[in-house]
């Protein structure tokens, strides 16, 4: 017999699921900040005709947005308010501390409820990426946007997101193929009484892994009209930037304010409200 080498174990090969880190895949697959940023900038100058400097980025997970912002410029400032401690040690560990350090003492990481965040007045609060349709209730929602209308400098701008269309209601995946990875969209359960819906991103992999439910959302899918007399009635003067097309009908990425948009299958608009 062999000296040993029959009782070595094999090592099984860690899959690709069991190696990832989601929220490096979540960041390449849902976000793109810097185009975030340049909305963000643009349209506050356009509105109050002078730069912005201090943000505060509400659910802001991994601080992604916030860092992006406070390398524009040596004098803007962040707030990164989320009450999960765990995903903002993340974005410290791969974003702010990659930072020079300058940059890093100007992001300033609050763990919070952010309808209870003390914050001092700023330029621009984000709520990006549909996280403030967490609250389902109205009275919540406005109770939100009032706290968020309170935190604005006496000329600041609420900058949001949303998104429809007549897929928006439907149960059903969407697939997009990434480098490396497929990105999953999966609006697992709506319930037309409520509007209360139920979402999961999920990761596959060449190999055959997945990362399934790599993140969940319990939402209210809220409508533009729903949400622009919400903003209204917490203070604000809202408008919504519906994104152009190209030759092709396709999304160009250039969103202007507009008060008419097209029933498409599926859309993204930004929302600014104005204080």
């Amino acid at each position: 017999m062999g000296k040993g080498n029959k009782n070595k174990r094999k090592t099984r090969a860690r899959s690709l699921a069991d190696r990832v880190d989601k929220h490096l895949l979540y960041e390449e697959a849902v976000q793109c900040v810097e185009a975030e940023i340049d909305f963000v900038d643009e349209i506050f100058e356009k509105l109050r005709k002078r730069k912005a400097k201090s943000l505060r980025e509400d659910f802001s997970g991994t601080s992604n947005s916030s860092c992006e912002w406070v390398k524009r410029r040596g004098s803007n400032v962040a707030y990164c308010v989320d009450i999960d401690a765990d995903v903002q040690e993340w974005g410290k560990h791969h974003h702010i501390e990659k930072m020079s350090v300058d940059q890093q003492q100007r992001v300033n990481l609050i763990t919070a409820d952010v309808i209870k965040s003390a914050v001092k007045p700023v330029d621009v609060v984000l709520a990006m990426n549909f996280s403030y349709w967490i609250f389902k209730e109205r009275r919540l929602m406005i109770r939100y946007f009032r706290s968020v209308y309170d935190a604005l400098a006496s000329d600041g701008v609420f900058f949001l997101d949303s998104f429809g269309g007549y897929e928006s209601f439907q149960e059903l995946e969407e697939s997009t193929e990434h480098d490396g990875f497929t990105y999953i969209w999966d609006q697992s359960h709506y319930n037309p009484i409520t509007g209360d819906g139920l979402f999961h991103i999920h990761f596959r992999f060449k190999d055959g892994s997945a990362l399934e439910k790599a993140f969940t959302y319990d939402w209210r899918i809220w409508t533009l009209p729903e949400i622009t007399e919400m903003l209204s009635e917490a203070g604000f003067n809202a408008e919504v930037y519906w994104e152009g097309t190209d030759e092709n009908g396709d999304g160009n990425g250039v969103f202007e304010a507009s008060t008419e948009g097209e029933a498409d299958a599926g859309w993204i608009a930004y929302i600014v409200a104005a204080k």
